[in-house]
């Protein structure tokens, strides 16, 4: 298990320390610790004084999942509406309930960061294993500051290559790789470039889809065009894109998420403008809606269900190194529908 040390007291001895000490594996020393028989006994005894030495405390939490005792998790959130945030919910859920764990959901305000005693009140005991959906500040915030003794798990927006958001275990979608998939159909179809309506990101200086959008837009030499900040709901989307639409030369949009492009489509419907006729929308996420709009929307399907489950897969092996490797998440899968379609030279 991968931590961050706690600075709310004397530093925490964890389990990687007991393995470099004894010069064993920390699977090893959580064998010994959980009884496993196929430990040999010379490997044993040199775990057991490592412990003593180092004055270890076990994970009592994380003993008793392994030994199937006590078997719940807590999954920290700032959002259970928005479509990304609930489908890897109920990923983690799903995967939980199959290996018999019980979750527990803790809602983070969204404008108050919790500091580190409100977040040890928010686990059901001491150790509580824990998964953060981080994909906003307080998911972030939280991850940063769970207690060192926790075993964390954490849902994250594909690291940038910048400083990483936290040394504990993650998991992410490819959306760098998904936005550029979707740019580059949109310029497939003659456009000449694609404007985008971003999601608010404050885990990164420039986030993932953004990026994906611009390394399409280069490839091609295509302008770039200013980013338009989109919100996260058909509201904001919809008064975002008012004056963009409004623009005839603008003829293809991609926007961060599917609800953002339910906004702008009714944006453009005001405008006059047809879809796909005279103006290409694009979302992201691939909502259940998103096929029953009219026109039914391209979009990107993310699997954030297969997300969560891999999330529990990776809590569940620092909990038990025997536990099953976690599936794989499937590639991002751009879906064609009707509100694209080919530049016809009447933008400009």
């Amino acid at each position: 298990m991968c931590t961050a040390p706690d600075t709310s007291g004397a530093p925490t001895v964890t389990i990687r320390d007991v393995a470099r000490e004894a010069g064993v594996s920390h699977q090893t020393v959580s064998r010994v610790i959980n009884g496993h028989s196929a430990v040999a006994d010379a490997t044993r005894h040199r775990v057991e004084a490592a412990i003593d030495s180092l004055g270890f405390r076990p994970n009592h939490a994380a003993r008793e999942l392994a030994g199937k005792a006590a078997r719940s998790l807590t999954v920290l959130t700032s959002d259970t509406s928005l479509y990304g945030a609930a489908s890897t919910l109920r990923g983690i859920e799903e995967a939980a309930r199959a290996a018999s764990f019980a979750v527990a959901v803790s809602v983070l305000d969204r404008h108050a960061h919790p500091d580190r005693a409100e977040l040890r009140a928010r686990l059901a005991r001491p150790g509580e294993p824990v998964v953060v959906i981080a994909f906003d500040a307080p998911g972030v915030h939280a991850l940063r500051l769970l207690p060192a003794d926790a075993p964390v798990v954490a849902a994250v927006e594909h690291p940038s290559g910048s400083e990483p958001v936290s040394s504990r275990p993650q998991a992410w979608l490819d959306d760098r790789l998904a936005a550029a998939h979707a740019t580059r159909h949109l310029l497939g179809l003659g456009h000449r470039t694609v404007h985008y309506l971003a999601l608010p990101s404050s885990t990164a200086d420039v986030a993932q889809r953004t990026q994906g959008w611009l390394d399409a837009l280069r490839a091609a030499g295509a302008p770039e065009p200013p980013v338009v900040e989109g919100g996260w709901t058909p509201r904001t989307g919809y008064l975002a894109a008012r004056e963009l639409v409004a623009d005839r030369s603008v003829t293809a949009v991609l926007c961060g998420n599917d609800d953002v492009a339910a906004g702008v489509m009714r944006a453009a419907r005001e405008a006059g403008r047809h879809i796909p006729g005279d103006l290409s929308v694009a979302g992201f996420d691939d909502v259940p809606v998103a096929a029953f709009l009219a026109p039914a929307l391209t979009t990107v399907r993310l699997d954030f269900e297969g997300l969560g489950r891999t999330c529990f897969g990776l809590l569940h092996r620092l909990l038990d190194p025997a536990a099953p490797v976690p599936d794989p998440c499937d590639e991002p899968a751009l879906i064609v529908r009707e509100s694209t379609g080919p530049w016809r030279g009447n933008g400009e």
